[in-house]
């Protein structure tokens, strides 16, 4: 029989209705602060906590539900004779549903992140620490401890189902079950929301180094939704967010199909490569790697230029701009089929063109007009755990970069060489992109041999590769590499350097009169 209901909720969705229903059904509620003035506001009636305890709300609320008539109401076990005993020598009535969610410490947080104000850090620090709850994970914990005696409810979405199976006469026991664990997955991701935020800011609130790797790491992983499959139809998979931003989970998916798994490993690929540049830049990507590149005055002319070094592996690939994609740009798209298109903002005129493409994906992603600075760490999935490392970001790509040959490139093939680097860090290894200062040519990728993608390379390219510029992310272990690309007319190579046989490499280079420079910078991509 449910004689007693404790709500004190954060999130008031569905509030109203879910109390009415419960107090037609002859449950008596007791509730605090904010909730109980809502409920009284609409006509509830409602015992406030203070009242039920005989003990006041202290300390501006960071004491009231803490007392041993409500845990002990709700921890009693009714099966069990020296608890029932307890609670009638102590005048311990039941509690038999407790409906709490949380302090918003989540979006309280995110918003000190995405939107730095006048307020100090310290001042931000102690706005997120009065958003940490303490009464309410106490009460969660404490009912779904005891989930056989006690309905625990911690997301308003299941209200419906809960008023729907008491009026029926029960929650059984897999359902009460099913609530427990949703309570208890909600205050561990409560707990490490609090000590992810306290690591980020902990450098910078006390002027200590960087945390670094931690000993002990929960992922603050939510799921956002399940997609249609994997990599492949029979692999089922689903997306989830991580507590950072930027996210490119929050773009937002103006037209089109679901995004799928493989969308999403292009599109994040497409968007890092987009982020290296200033100008007004293109990004094509398939299967994982760039296509085609290319910077302009203009999207449109940055568009046509990445097409045309590769059209047909452009065909069904993912669309990165780092500007506002505009309806002269959006046309010559329309022309070739895509999957995904990503900028920073869509014009109206463009949006109508692509409306005339039902299934073409279109995401808006503001974080595309500046530099992306991924948070966290990059990390990659093994048996039994994780590999993990910092994103591959520096701030200055050439810091350390020195002319090793008898020539110095010139001034348009230094140009070439730092495009083509940019290019060359977000091709997977082994990578050798041949450039122009605005565009890419061809690309070899992800061969086991540097001297295969040299050659690969150079058979993409559909226009002559005559005074072209190469990067490559690794060093050439021999001099068959310089020959390669000396036969295919390449005049400058921008590379690591670090080889054993580096003098080799270099005298190899001088003898076909190419510039070469070594950025001491190694970009290996797996």
């Amino acid at each position: 029989m449910i004689k007693r209901a404790l709500i004190s909720v954060s999130d008031k969705r569905g509030l109203i209705d879910f109390a009415k229903e419960l107090v037609q059904l002859g449950v008596e509620i007791i509730s605090t602060g904010g909730t109980a003035k809502i409920l009284r506001e609409a006509n509830i009636n409602v015992i406030d906590v203070s009242e039920y305890t005989g003990f006041p709300e202290i300390m501006d609320g960071r004491v009231k539900t803490l007392h041993p008539l409500i845990h002990g109401g709700i921890l009693a076990r009714r099966d069990n004779k020296n608890d029932i005993d307890s609670m009638e020598k102590l005048g311990i009535k039941p509690i038999d549903i407790v409906v709490v969610n949380l302090y918003p410490f989540e979006s309280v947080t995110k918003k000190h992140l995405l939107q730095p104000s006048a307020l100090s850090l310290q001042q931000f620090l102690e706005e997120a620490i009065e958003n940490i709850d303490i009464g309410g994970p106490t009460l969660l914990r404490a009912a779904a401890k005891n989930y056989k005696d006690v309905i625990v409810i911690v997301d308003p979405d299941d209200y419906p189902s809960i008023i729907e199976d008491l009026k029926k006469g029960e929650v059984s026991i897999e359902k009460r079950f099913e609530l427990a664990k949703k309570v208890f997955s909600h205050t561990a991701r409560y707990d490490a929301l609090i000590a992810d935020y306290f690591d980020k800011i902990r450098s910078s609130a006390f002027n200590t180094q960087p945390s670094g790797f931690r000993e002990d790491w929960i992922l603050l992983l939510r799921m956002v939704q399940t997609l249609r499959y994997g990599e492949n139809p029979h692999q089922k998979a689903a997306l989830y967010a991580l507590n950072e931003t930027p996210s490119l989970i929050d773009a937002e998916v103006l037209q089109g199909k679901e995004m799928s798994f493989n969308n999403y490993l292009d599109t994040h690929s497409a968007v890092l490569l987009a982020s290296e540049f200033e100008e007004p830049v293109c990004v094509i990507v398939k299967h994982n790697n760039p296509c085609g590149v290319a910077i302009a005055e203009n999207l449109l002319d940055a568009y046509k230029r990445a097409f045309e070094c590769d059209p047909v592996s452009a065909f069904g690939g993912i669309i990165a701009f780092n500007r506002v994609v505009d309806k002269t740009t959006a046309e010559e798209i329309v022309q070739t089929f895509y999957e995904v298109i990503i900028a920073p903002e869509f014009d109206e005129e463009s949006l109508k063109i692509f409306s005339k493409k039902k299934n073409l994906r279109l995401l808006k992603f503001p974080a595309l007009s500046d530099k992306i600075k991924p948070s966290g760490f990059d990390l990659k999935r093994i048996i039994g755990g994780f590999i993990v490392q910092q994103w591959d970001t520096l701030e200055d790509e050439f810091a350390q970069a020195k002319i090793v040959t008898k020539r110095k490139p010139t001034e348009d093939e230094w140009r070439a060489l730092k495009f083509a680097w940019k290019v060359c860090k977000h091709v997977k290894s082994n990578a050798i992109v041949y450039a122009r200062e605005d565009r890419t040519v061809g690309l070899g990728i992800g061969q086991t041999s540097r001297v295969f993608s040299a050659k690969i390379g150079a058979m993409h390219a559909l226009s002559s590769l005559k005074g072209t510029v190469v990067a490559s992310d690794g060093f050439f272990p021999f001099r068959d590499n310089i020959d390669v690309l000396a036969q295919n007319g390449v005049t400058a190579i921008i590379q690591p350097g670090g080889s054993v046989r580096d003098q080799e490499v270099i005298d190899a280079a001088d003898q076909y009169g190419m510039a070469m420079v070594f950025t001491g910078i190694r970009h290996f991509r797996h």
